[in-house]
C-alpha cells in the first residue's frame, strides 16, 4: 500500500499536478458590483470573452485559458505554490477588485493556478502562452518550470511553453504570481487608485485580459507593423518574425477576393501595391484584409490581419494649420473615453459591451475617441477599425503629485515604447499623448521627439492640458489646452502646431438608483435635469463652431460618454442603462460642429477678419483703403488703423439672414457690398439693393479648407482678390478681375480672430470709474480692498481712499494692445487681473499669464445701450461681472453661484463713468 502511495505521488508529481494536504479551493461566486449593466449577467462563468482576442494577428487554431482559475493572496512571491490547490477562485481575465473576478478586493501579492490539456492534433508544433495584459508584474510556471516574467500592465506578451510541456501525461499546470502594488509604486497606471476618490478609480490587478495558447511553427510571425502609403499607392508592411524563414507572401484582400500581393524577407520592408485603394474615413471606415504566410525554408506559418488606407498629418487650411485625414482637415470632434465598468474595472463584461461604448459615441455624431491614459485590449481598437472613430492614445501617466525616480523614468520610456509598437498598426489611431496635465511629466519636449521618431506617420500632443495643469516644452504637433466648463478660448495654433481642446465638458446630472455612490457623484457643473443638461451641452458645444474660425481650433474633447465612479459627468450612467441626454438634440449640434469646420459656417455678431489662402499671399487680409476692398499686409506689428480697417462684425444676411454680412468695424453702420463689381464699404441706405449686395453667402471653400463667399443677388460670383484689389467675380474670363487663374485660392477666404479685438473703444491714458448698470445698484462702483475687487457705494462724500480705490486708468491690454487693462489709480503698477476667477488688484509680475489675467476686451454692453461688457482675454465666455457685492470674471449658467443666469447681462454690463479720483 505504501509503494503505491509513493508511486501515486511521483506520477502526479511528474504531470505537475501533485495536490498537497492544502484545503479544497472554494467554488466560484460572482460578487454584487455597486451597479450592473445589461451584460453582468451575460458573462459566461465557464468561457468569458470567447472571442479571438487579437484581431490584427489571427491563426484559425487556438484555445482559450479564460474562466475560472483557483487563487490566494500573498505575502510575497518567493514560493509559487506548484502543486497545490489555493483556497479561491477567481473568473479570469475580470481584475481582482472587480465584482465579476469573485475577490473584489486588492492584494499586492497575489497567485493564480489552473490546469489544462493541450489538443492532440498539436503534436509536433510549438505551443505559446499569450496574455492580454497583466497589472503589474508576472511571473509564470508551466509544470512547474519557470517559463517568463514580464513587467508592464497594458502590452501584451508570450512565453514558449514547449520545452515545459507534459503532453505524455495530458495535463499540465500552469501558476501565475503577479506583484501589483498599484500607487505606491511609481510605474504607469493612469488613473488607479488605492484609495480612490474623486477622479481616481478603483484599481484592477491581475490579469485583466484574456489569456491564450497556440499553435505555431518554429519560425512564426510575432507582429505586422502595417503602415498605409498614400503617396505610393501602397501598404509598407513589415512582418515580424520570430524564427528563421526564408521568405514572405503578403495577400491583400477586398471582400474575400486577392487584390494585391508581394513577396520579400521577414523582417524587412515589403511593400504592397494597392489598386485604387479605397480610403478609410469616419464616414467610410473601409478595412482590407490581409493574409501573411512564411515561405521557404522554415515556412508554412500563416496568420490573418486588417489594415485601412489613409494618412495623417498638419496643413495649412484656408490660411490655418489644420491636422488633415487623407490630405482634407476634418474637425476631431471626440470624447474622454475612460474605459471603466462598474462591474469588470478595467474590463468589459463582454464584447458586445466593448462595441456598445463605441458605437454609441459614433451615433452621437462624434468622430474621434480620446483613449485616456489607459490602453484597451485589442478588440477595442479592431472597434475603432471597424466603426470609424479616430483615436487619441494616451500614454498611461505615472502618479501624480510625484517627480518620477531616475528608474521610474526608464521604466515609463520602455513601456511607451512598448505601446506604441504594439499599436503602430492601428487604423483609427492618429495621435499620441505621452504626457496628460504634468502627471508624473519629465523632459515633455525629449519624449514628444522620442515618439515622433517611432512612428512619424502620425501626431504628437507632448502633454495634452499643457495650459491648466502641466509643461509645454513646445514641441509635438498641438498646442491642447484644458478648459473646464468651457470650450473657452484655447491658444492659437502656430506655425508648427495645430490648436486642440484636449478637454472640456464635465457637465453633470445624477440619476437615482444608478450612481456609483448615490448622491454624492460630482461634476464640473450640476444640472438639475435631463432637459437642463441637454441645453447646456448643446450651448457649450455650439460654441466650438465659432472657435474653429476665431481661435483656428481644429479638435475638441468633451468630458466625458459614460460617469465613472464618482464622476457623473456623462452621456449614459455608469451603468450604460440610462440616457442622460436627448440625444437627437445632441446630434445634431455635434454634426453642426463637424460641418461647420467645412468652411459653411461663419460665427454672426462676432468680429472676424478674412485672410487670403493664396499661396505667397497668406500674410494679406481683407482692408479697406479709402473705401475700397483691398488687401493688405496685416501683422502684429501694423498700426491700429489698419488693424480695425481689416476687422468685420459679422451679421445677419442684410437680404437672407440664412447668409451673413460684414460690417466695418472701423465705421459703424457701413457693410462690405459690391458695386460694378467691385466690392466697397459703403452706408447701409435701406434699399433692397444695397441689402442684396451687401449679402454672401457662405460656402465650403473652392481651393479646399477654409470658406468662399458667394452673392446673394448674383449667383456664382464669389468674393475674390486680384492684383491687391477686391472684386465680385467668377472664372469666366470676361473680365480681367475674372482670370481664371488661381481663382479658386483667391475666391477662398480664411474667416479668423479679428486683428482688432475689441468691439467697442475705451479711452486709453485717461482715468475712470467703473459704474454699476443693473437696476437697484447704480450708485455702486467697482473699487479693490485688500487686493480683492467688490462693489461698493460711492458718492462725493465719500473718503479720498475710497475714491481713489474706484478709479483706473485705462491702458491698451497687457496681453493684446487692441483690449484694456486697469491699472490703479493709488497703486501704480498694479493691475485689475482675475486669479481663480475672482478679480483682484495685484502687482505685475512680468509673466505672460499676468498679462493675460489682466487683460480684458471691451465689447458692447449687454444691456441697455452705450455701456461696455469686459471680456476675459484668456476665458473668452467669462465677463467681469459683480455679484453680492464681489465683482469676478463670470459665464453665464456656468457651475459657480456667480455665473448664475438671473440678471446676468446687467451684472456684466458697466459704465465708463468720470474718475473719482482724477
Amino acid at each position: 500500500m505504501r509503494l503505491i502511495k509513493v508511486l501515486t505521488a511521483v506520477v502526479a508529481l511528474l504531470a505537475g499536478t501533485l495536490v498537497t494536504a492544502a484545503p479544497a479551493h472554494a467554488d466560484y461566486i460572482p460578487k454584487t458590483p455597486p451597479l450592473t449593466t445589461p451584460w453582468t449577467s451575460q458573462v459566461s462563468l465557464t468561457n468569458p470573452l470567447p472571442e479571438y482576442p487579437r484581431p490584427q494577428l489571427t491563426r484559425p487554431d487556438w484555445q482559450s485559458l479564460n474562466g475560472q482559475w483557483q487563487f490566494a493572496g500573498a505575502a510575497d512571491l518567493n514560493s509559487p505554490p506548484i502543486g497545490r490547490n489555493l483556497a479561491e477562485t477567481v473568473l479570469v481575465p475580470y481584475p481582482i477588485e472587480s465584482a465579476l473576478s469573485g475577490i473584489k478586493r486588492h492584494e499586492n501579492n497575489m497567485w493564480y493556478r489552473r490546469t489544462f490539456t493541450v489538443p492532440p492534433g498539436w503534436n509536433g508544433q510549438r505551443v505559446q502562452l499569450n496574455f492580454g495584459a497583466v497589472m503589474y508584474r508576472a511571473s509564470v510556471w508551466v509544470n512547474g518550470v519557470q517559463v517568463g516574467t514580464h513587467s508592464g500592465g497594458y502590452d501584451a506578451f508570450t512565453f514558449d511553453i514547449t520545452g515545459a510541456l507534459n503532453r505524455g501525461y495530458g495535463t499540465n499546470e500552469i501558476v501565475v504570481g503577479v506583484y501589483a502594488p498599484v500607487d505606491a509604486a511609481g510605474y504607469p497606471l493612469g488613473k488607479q487608485r488605492l484609495n480612490p476618490s474623486g477622479i481616481f478609480y478603483t484599481a484592477s490587478s491581475g490579469i485583466w485580459q484574456t489569456v491564450w495558447i497556440e499553435p505555431t511553427k518554429a519560425a512564426r510571425v510575432t507582429r505586422l507593423d502595417t503602415t498605409p502609403n498614400l503617396a505610393a499607392g501602397a501598404l509598407d508592411l513589415v512582418p515580424q518574425v520570430s524564427g528563421t524563414a526564408q521568405g514572405v507572401r503578403a495577400e491583400v484582400l477586398k471582400n474575400g477576393a486577392v487584390v494585391a500581393s508581394a513577396t520579400g524577407t521577414p523582417g524587412r520592408l515589403l511593400r504592397v501595391p494597392i489598386p485604387n485603394p479605397r480610403l478609410w474615413t469616419p464616414d467610410d471606415p473601409f478595412l482590407y484584409d490581409l493574409r501573411v504566410t512564411l515561405t521557404g525554408d522554415g515556412g508554412g506559418d500563416v496568420v490573418g490581419g486588417y489594415f485601412g488606407m489613409r494618412s495623417i498629418g498638419k496643413a495649412m487650411v484656408g490660411g490655418v494649420l489644420r491636422p488633415v485625414l487623407n490630405g482634407k482637415f476634418v474637425f476631431q470632434l471626440g470624447t474622454l473615453d475612460q474605459g471603466f465598468w462598474p462591474d469588470g474595472i478595467y474590463t468589459a463584461p463582454t464584447d458586445e459591451a466593448l462595441r456598445f461604448d463605441l458605437e454609441k459615441q459614433k451615433s452621437l455624431g462624434f468622430n474621434m475617441v480620446r483613449k485616456h491614459i489607459k490602453v484597451e485590449p485589442a478588440r477595442w481598437f479592431y472597434w475603432a477599425d471597424r466603426l470609424g472613430l479616430m483615436v487619441w492614445q494616451d500614454m498611461p501617466s505615472m502618479r501624480t503629485g510625484v517627480d518620477p525616480s531616475t528608474a521610474d523614468r526608464a521604466n515609463f520610456e520602455s513601456e511607451l515604447r512598448r505601446m506604441v509598437d504594439q499599436l503602430k498598426g492601428i487604423t483609427s489611431i492618429v495621435l499620441w499623448v505621452p504626457f496628460n496635465e504634468g502627471w508624473g511629466e519629465y523632459d515633455p519636449a525629449r519624449i514628444a521627439d522620442l515618439v515622433k521618431s517611432w512612428d512619424p506617420t502620425r501626431l504628437v500632443t507632448n502633454n495634452s492640458g499643457s495650459n491648466c495643469c502641466g509643461f509645454d516644452g513646445g514641441n509635438g504637433d498641438t498646442i491642447d489646452d484644458h478648459i473646464y466648463v468651457g470650450p473657452g478660448s484655447p491658444q492659437l495654433p502656430t506655425a508648427t502646431r495645430v490648436a486642440v481642446l484636449g478637454e472640456y465638458g464635465g457637465l453633470g446630472l445624477r440619476v437615482s438608483g444608478h450612481e456609483w455612490s448615490p448622491g454624492n457623484g460630482f461634476g464640473y457643473e450640476l444640472l438639475p435635469t435631463s432637459a437642463a443638461l441637454t441645453q447646456r451641452y448643446v450651448d457649450i458645444t455650439g460654441r466650438l463652431r465659432d472657435l474653429i474660425f476665431t481661435h483656428g481650433l481644429s479638435a475638441s474633447v468633451y468630458t466625458e460618454p459614460t460617469d465613472v465612479e464618482n464622476e457623473v459627468n456623462g452621456f449614459y450612467t455608469y451603468d450604460r442603462r440610462i440616457e442622460k441626454m436627448d440625444f437627437a438634440q445632441v446630434r445634431a449640434v455635434n454634426t453642426s460642429v463637424v460641418n461647420a469646420a467645412q468652411g459653411t459656417y461663419v460665427p454672426v455678431n462676432r468680429l472676424v477678419s478674412l485672410k487670403v489662402t493664396t499661396s505667397g499671399y497668406t500674410d494679406r487680409s481683407l482692408s479697406l483703403s479709402g473705401g475700397l476692398g483691398v488687401t493688405s499686409v496685416v501683422d502684429a506689428a501694423s498700426s491700429d488703423a489698419l488693424k480695425r480697417d481689416s476687422t468685420f462684425w459679422t451679421r445677419p444676411g442684410l437680404a437672407d439672414a440664412g447668409c451673413v454680412s460684414f460690417e466695418s468695424r472701423s465705421a459703424p453702420g457701413q457693410f462690405l457690398r459690391h458695386y460694378n463689381h467691385r466690392v466697397r464699404r459703403d452706408a447701409n441706405d435701406g434699399s433692397a439693393l444695397f441689402k442684396a449686395d451687401a449679402t454672401f453667402c457662405v460656402r465650403a471653400g473652392l481651393a479646399g479648407g477654409g470658406s468662399s463667399l458667394e452673392s446673394y443677388n448674383l449667383p456664382g460670383r464669389y468674393l475674390r482678390h486680384i492684383n491687391a484689389e477686391v472684386y465680385l467675380s467668377d472664372k469666366s474670363g470676361a473680365n480681367p478681375w475674372d482670370n481664371p487663374a488661381s481663382f479658386a485660392e483667391d475666391a477662398t477666404w480664411a474667416v479668423t480672430s479679428p486683428w482688432w479685438v475689441s468691439g467697442a473703444d475705451l479711452p486709453t491714458g485717461q482715468a475712470r470709474s467703473l459704474q454699476v448698470v443693473t437696476p437697484g445698484f447704480t450708485d455702486r462702483y467697482l473699487r479693490h480692498i485688500n487686493g480683492l475687487g467688490t462693489t461698493e457705494v460711492v458718492t462725493g462724500a465719500s473718503d479720498a481712499t475710497l475714491k481713489a480705490d474706484a478709479t483706473f486708468i485705462v491702458r491698451p491690454g497687457l496681453a493684446e494692445p487692441s483690449c484694456y487693462s486697469f491699472e490703479s489709480r493709488n497703486f501704480p503698477g498694479n493691475y485689475l487681473r482675475h486669479s481663480a476667477f475672482r478679480i483682484r488688484n495685484d502687482a505685475r509680475d512680468g509673466t505672460v499669464l499676468f498679462d493675460r489675467d489682466a487683460t480684458f476686451c471691451a465689447q458692447p454692453g449687454r444691456y441697455g445701450s452705450g455701456d461696455v461688457t469686459l471680456n476675459s482675454f484668456n476665458f473668452g465666455d467669462n465677463n467681469i461681472r459683480h455679484y453680492a457685492a464681489e465683482v469676478w470674471i463670470a459665464s453665464n449658467g456656468g457651475s459657480h453661484p456667480y455665473d448664475s443666469p438671473t440678471s446676468y447681462d446687467a451684472d456684466v454690463t458697466w459704465h465708463l463713468a468720470a474718475p473719482w479720483a482724477p
